[in-house]
């Protein structure tokens, strides 16, 4: 369960160096703040980070941003790359925002790629919106996503993974590749970077689901 009432946690953000406090006035200009012409990947609910810091030392020629509602667990992100900075150039910033508002700091065509990696299964009903492959997010994606870009889906949970292809087929979404057991994929687990839930997942035998999909 994620940690939700951290004391003093927005104080920390808001003095962090790792996080953009003003994203709105960034919109249409990320290249210009990163300072390069690189590709933007962003993943959605980040959580502690690891996936994204690790994403970034791997790929030093993308920009990575992470966004994270919570900022209790924000804060750890920022503990993190606090205590793994090594200085010199950095590719990747952290945001506290709600995914919802996606459009108000991304322009159209401003993402590469986005990750959405063990999302809040949100399981009632009544909350499926909320649930970040509904359709309705589908339509946010596809308002920033650049032409060739793709959104990339991990989850441990069947149900939602179910619900995500349904809604990728009804939005009209491209299903480029699938599976139920990524670890057993030899192709899609090809250079795979773990997030700390799937590790953990993996460990307890859980089998992963992956999808990368991308609009028509």
């Amino acid at each position: 369960m994620r940690l939700r009432n951290v004391p003093g946690s927005r104080d920390v953000i808001r003095s962090s160096e790792y996080c953009v406090h003003d994203p709105e006035a960034r919109r249409g200009k990320w290249h210009e703040f990163f300072g390069n012409d690189r590709p933007v990947y962003i993943e959605i609910g980040m959580g502690k980070g690891r996936f994204l810091m690790d994403n970034a030392r791997e790929y030093p020629d993308i920009n990575f941003i992470g966004i994270e509602m919570y900022s209790s667990v924000l804060v750890r992100a920022i503990e993190k790359a606090e205590a793994s900075d090594e200085g010199g150039e950095r590719n990747f910033v952290f945001i506290r925002m709600d995914a919802t508002y996606l459009g108000d700091v991304f322009a159209p065509g401003e993402a590469d790629r986005i990750y959405l990696n063990f999302s809040d299964p949100w399981p009632k009903d009544r909350h499926a919106k909320r649930r970040l492959t509904s359709s309705l997010f589908l339509k946010r994606y596809e308002g920033i996503l650049s032409e060739s870009a793709h959104v990339e889906f991990k989850t441990d949970n069947e149900a939602l993974f179910d619900f995500s292809l349904e809604q990728a087929k009804e939005s009209g979404w491209i299903l480029s590749a699938v599976t139920r057991d990524l670890h057993n994929d030899p192709v899609m687990n090809r250079n795979n970077i773990m997030t700390e839930y799937e590790e953990k997942f993996s460990a307890l035998g859980h089998p992963i689901f992956k999808m990368i999909s991308r609009p028509k």
